[in-house]
């Protein structure tokens, strides 16, 4: 479903990607896991075209989309929930979902419907400003928003970050059951190993920018992860 190939991207002078290459497979998910600063969230608003790169390609479905503009990579069914718990806090739940609805040209009638039955807690908080919900709930709301759109292709930065153990659980079920019903890939930036390991197909490890490690997902592959981490 992607595939980045050789990306290198940073910010100004500085380089923080060196020569990345990773996949994401067809109804699957790619879990990229690393240390703090080691380049995961840079490789994501690279790949959604937040962050242009100075070398290298990203490939959505066998499309070049390296230099579209990220509302046009929205449109081929890409959508990215960043860290955060982002939403917009004076708005309500409702009023979130449905802004995010009617400015996609992918949502139809039932997406905010099938978004919140992934959430049920946000169908008893749909009047609730978001600013007022707990991290958690933030949380949730940012992932149906993403939802809504009708994603061929999910970008989740670190989801399960400062979220109360309970509403990780949730938010991994939640996770787990849209891969495997198919029809969506999930490139996954998550700090929770035993998490990505349970979830992902694929994995890659980043250390200073640079995939340090690789190969197929799954628990097996586990203590493998943990070793390459703790270098």
């Amino acid at each position: 479903m992607l595939r980045i190939n050789g990306l290198r991207a940073g910010y100004d002078r500085t380089t923080v990607l060196h020569d990345v290459t990773l996949a994401v497979p067809p109804d699957g998910v790619a879990a990229v896991l690393g240390h703090n600063g080691a380049g995961k969230s840079t490789l994501l608003r690279a790949a959604m075209g937040l962050l242009r790169p100075s070398a290298g390609s990203v490939v959505l479905d066998g499309e070049d989309i390296t230099r579209l503009a990220p509302h046009q990579r929205v449109a081929r069914g890409m959508a990215y929930v960043p860290q955060g718990q982002q939403s917009f806090p004076h708005l309500t739940t409702a009023e979130n979902l449905q802004l995010v609805a009617d400015a996609s040209p992918r949502a139809d009638a039932s997406a905010i419907s099938d978004a919140l039955d992934l959430f049920p807690v946000l169908r008893e908080l749909s009047h609730r400003r978001a600013g007022l919900l707990s991290g958690g709930q933030r949380q949730q709301l940012a992932l149906a928003r993403a939802l809504v759109t009708r994603p061929r292709l999910l970008l989740l930065d670190e989801p399960t970050e400062g979220i109360q153990p309970s509403v990780v659980a949730e938010i991994e079920s939640t996770i787990l059951s849209l891969a495997a019903r198919g029809g969506l890939s999930v490139l996954l930036v998550e700090q929770h190993v035993g998490f990505a390991m349970r979830a992902a197909s694929r994995y890659s490890v980043l250390e200073a920018g640079r995939v340090t490690s690789s190969g197929e997902g799954g628990t097996g592959s586990e203590a493998v992860v943990r070793e390459a981490l703790s270098v």
